[in-house]
């Protein structure tokens, strides 16, 4: 055998029973060791806290999937249907043949459906380690039962009660043959078969029918109550008649001294056999909205009504960075932005204070946003944004939503209150969901599957949801539905960035979901028909170094992969404008987006006056002033405007800017504290008598000067409020130049979602794990040859024992046949781990071979291994 080359089957079936038949499994360990690679990576896929850390071996692995936590977390991630199949297993026999359990999902009278879904639902449970055993010994782990059975305290989800031997537990054996004595059953010896001869009589269709023929109405009426659950009743000291009758024939058993309970094989029989009322195989269908039919049939009317807000939600984070581009507001002690903050972006941005929210969320789940980390932490732009800004903006775009989808932040939750009565703030620290993204996956996949051009009805939208996961939904805030929320939130978002339009999703949309199913398709659970056992797909490892995984992961934000959806947006979205349309009014009009250059020098020379397809700016004299502070001259400004403009300059806009630039520096304010210079004294004379400049606190100095007591900066603004164009000047009296200074944060990362568990595993650690826990499970219940008791080798799993010597001596055979040793190590930490390997050379003091428990080749001090053992022959 050579180096590496180890029979892992061969050595696995040295385990088993002689004569070559694989016996059933005894346990889910040895359920496990029975699955290819494929179904343990399978497994891992769909729990992903079980690799946290990875087990040791699949016997570590078993007892993890079947502590509470976990099996929690399996049953929260079920459909409807896989768990009412758990739940009907939880009150069946255990183990149960899939005859029995077909039969409490369908009823005596069938039901072609249930027979259809049952196999998805069982593949679905065994998957995920949650029923192991062959059909005719299913077996749902422990824990689930628990969970899912039937107590006093926790009613059973199914609404039965108690076994007859359960409820009849302590009961005394007079009483119990009173009961079947009266139920027409001939008394017995011992209350075992007391406690069967009543439970065969529940159980007997035909027998079970005619002693409820012979019920008074009133009985059965008290039996209709009961049936579907709960199945509990207060009775008094002496009950009436009907409950008196029940009693008396062990149809009502008593559960407390105050309490009756209906049994649970009585309970099937009334039900006709079926563990729930109404079993749902099948997931509702998501249908049309029937107020939304414009659209429906017209993809093109969709994907224009995206593409124009999607080029409003690029303008909108343009606004939000030039508002917050001299620094933002502070952040708050406890993190986040303050609810006036929120007001005055909102107010900025033209929009409702929730949609405010999700705009400053939207641009720091990107990284185009963040806190600058001073002392005085405030938040700004970063550099990130000018990157993101110089891209097309089709693949600005894709960046937005790809960070949407991505992100766990919640921006609906902004404005409640956490459960210590906490106001939870705009980009706070507590606004991460971990259903967030996998809401939001699901909905546009959902809407992928409508018929093109259209919208969702929000009902049956959320009743498709509750189907798929009937237990991940409340919310620890309010007790709502946080995932009904979440989906409403996404069809909002998702509207407000272009993603859908009118309801519809679009096509640039579909294309951020890879394998979306086709328009019309109403998409099955997780893309696989209800019909078959649902698999996860994952391919086994091809061997050591593999390392490929076929599973999907989630968009990233910034994700490169989304150049489809950006190639489909780009042609819908309005190309930029180089020119402006000048008007008599002292106003312009852009009739398209502006080219970055004319927009930011636009932005500067006029004020915004209207929003929509085309901008309205128009110029003033403070506008045409703050282009004059930030060195610009009046013939700078007349040539901007010939160069851009598609008509004539009108002359009330050129004398307006002459006249301000005439204006404009007469007055020369610097720091003396501050004074006022001016060649005119008249003029100095004017600002003196004008009592609005009282505040300022000014006195001549000289003919051409004045002082003051306030700051130079005070002193500028409190003049330009009195109607005069004062410029500031140097120390050498130069006059300054003011241009808005840009602020940027440090680097910053976008924030990485925060899931509620551990995300999904990628294909490297699939498949290194399912190799690590062959090979730990391999070295703990490898077959190994019986060794002389004086030698000290471990039997039973125990850590082998060998002398120094025997231990050289057998690891230079085993390298020079090429064979696989089993050994005990100890590592420098103190660490003991057990090992199987296949040794290559031996000297020095150390031993080189291929371990089959990590999958690599090592070198081994040979003091530090405890004993070595040979395996057996046919382990070889």
């Amino acid at each position: 055998m050579g180096t590496g080359e180890l029979d892992r089957e061969a050595l696995v079936a040295a385990g088993t029973e002689a004569g070559g038949v694989t016996p059933a499994p005894r346990t889910l360990a040895e359920a496990l060791r029975a699955r290819g690679d494929e179904g343990l990576a399978a497994l891992l896929h769909a729990r992903p806290d079980l690799l946290v850390p990875v087990p040791s071996d699949l016997t570590q692995l078993a007892t993890r999937a079947g502590t509470r936590a976990s099996v929690v977390r399996a049953l929260e991630r079920l459909d409807r249907f896989a768990l009412q199949t758990a739940e009907a297993l939880a009150v069946a026999p255990d183990p149960a043949p899939y005859s029995v359990l077909h039969g409490l999902m369908g009823g005596d009278e069938g039901d072609p459906d249930v027979s259809a879904a049952l196999p998805r639902a069982v593949g679905v449970l065994r998957e995920q380690a949650l029923v192991w055993g062959d059909d005719e010994r299913l077996r749902l782990v422990r824990t689930a039962r628990e969970l899912l059975a039937p107590s006093p305290q926790h009613p059973s989800p199914t609404g039965l009660g108690p076994t007859v031997a359960e409820a009849t537990a302590g009961m005394s054996p007079t009483r119990l043959q009173e009961i079947i004595a009266t139920a027409g059953l001939p008394t017995t010896h011992d209350p075992v078969s007391a406690v069967a001869a009543l439970t065969d009589l529940f159980t007997d269709r035909e027998r079970m029918g005619a002693l409820l023929d012979t019920a008074p109405m009133d009985a059965l009426g008290v039996l209709d109550r009961l049936v579907w659950g709960p199945p509990y009743g207060e009775v008094t000291p002496n009950p009436a008649p009907p409950v008196r009758w029940l009693r008396d024939r062990g149809l009502l058993l008593p559960a407390t001294a105050r309490t009756v309970v209906l049994p649970r094989e009585a309970a099937l029989h009334l039900r006709a056999g079926r563990a729930h009322r109404a079993p749902e195989p099948v997931p509702p269908a998501v249908t049309p909205s029937r107020t939304a039919t414009f659209t429906e049939g017209r993809p093109q009317v969709v994907d224009s009504a995206a593409a124009s807000q999607a080029y409003t939600a690029l303008a909108t984070i343009d606004e939000l960075a030039k508002e917050w581009n001299e620094g933002g507001p502070a952040v708050l002690r406890a993190g986040g932005l303050s609810v006036r903050d929120l007001k005055r972006t909102a107010a900025a941005l033209d929009v409702p204070e929730q949609v405010a929210a999700f705009w400053l969320e939207v641009a720091y789940g990107a990284g185009l946003i963040a806190t600058d980390g001073e002392a005085d932490e405030r938040y700004a732009p970063t550099p990130a944004y000018d990157e993101w800004a110089a891209l097309p903006a089709a693949e600005r775009w894709t960046r937005l939503a790809g960070a949407w989808l991505a992100s766990t932040r919640t921006p609906g939750l902004v404005g409640s209150q956490d459960t210590k009565g906490r106001t939870l703030a705009a980009l706070g620290p507590d606004l991460d969901r971990g259903a967030a993204p996998e809401v939001r996956h699901r909905v546009l996949r959902l809407l992928a599957g409508l018929p093109a051009g259209a919208s969702p009805d929000p009902d049956s939208l959320l009743a498709r949801l509750r189907w798929e996961r009937p237990l991940r939904g409340a919310s620890k805030e309010t007790g709502a539905d946080l995932r009904a929320r979440l989906a409403g939130w996404t069809l909002s978002e998702a509207e407000l960035l272009g993603v859908t339009g009118r309801g519809a999703l679009s096509a640039h949309g579909r294309a951020l979901l890879p394998g979306a199913p086709a328009p019309g398709t109403d998409h099955p659970v997780d893309g696989h028909a209800p019909d078959h056992p649902r698999r996860a797909h994952v391919p086994a490892p091809a061997g050591p170094g593999a390392d490929t995984f076929s599973g999907r992961r989630p968009a990233q934000a910034g994700d490169t992969t989304h150049a489809g959806a950006a190639a489909l947006l780009a042609p819908l979205l309005p190309e930029p404008v180089d020119h402006v349309l000048l008007q008599a009014d002292l106003t312009a009009v852009a009739p398209g987006p502006l080219q970055r250059p004319l927009a930011d020098t636009l932005a500067v020379l006029a004020d915004v006056e209207s929003k929509g397809g085309a901008t309205v700016y128009r110029f003033t004299p403070g506008s045409v002033r703050r282009a004059l502070d930030a060195g610009q001259a009046a013939a700078d400004l007349h040539a901007f405007l010939e160069a851009h403009s598609r008509t004539p300059v009108p002359q009330p806009l050129a004398y307006l800017i002459d006249d301000v630039a005439r204006k404009h520096g007469h007055l020369r304010v610097g720091a003396a504290s501050a004074y006022v210079r001016c060649d005119d004294d008249t003029v100095l004379g004017e600002i003196l008598a004008d009592k609005r400049g009282a505040s300022l606190r000014l006195r001549r100095l000289a003919p051409t000067v004045l002082a003051s007591q306030a700051d130079p900066a005070a002193l500028l603004e409190g003049l330009r409020s009195m109607g005069f164009a004062p410029a500031a000047e140097s120390a050498e009296g130069d006059v300054l130049i003011t241009r808005a200074h840009t602020y940027r944060t440090p680097a910053r990362t976008a924030p990485a979602p925060v899931p509620e568990g551990p995300p999904a595993p990628d294909a490297t650690l699939l498949g290194a794990a399912v190799r690590a826990i062959r090979a730990g499970d391999l070295a703990s219940t490898v077959a190994r040859k019986d060794e002389p008791a004086t030698s000290g080798a471990a039997g039973n799993g125990d850590m082998p024992r060998t002398s120094a010597a025997e231990t050289l001596a057998t690891v230079q055979a085993a390298a020079m046949t090429g064979s696989a040793v089993w050994i005990g190590y100890v590592n420098a930490e103190g660490a003991a781990s057990q090992r199987v390997i296949a040794p290559v050379r031996v000297e020095g003091g150390f031993v080189t071979a291929y371990d089959h428990t990590a999958d690599e080749v090592r070198t081994y001090p040979l003091h530090r291994i405890t004993g070595v053992a040979e395996l057996a022959d046919d382990a070889g």
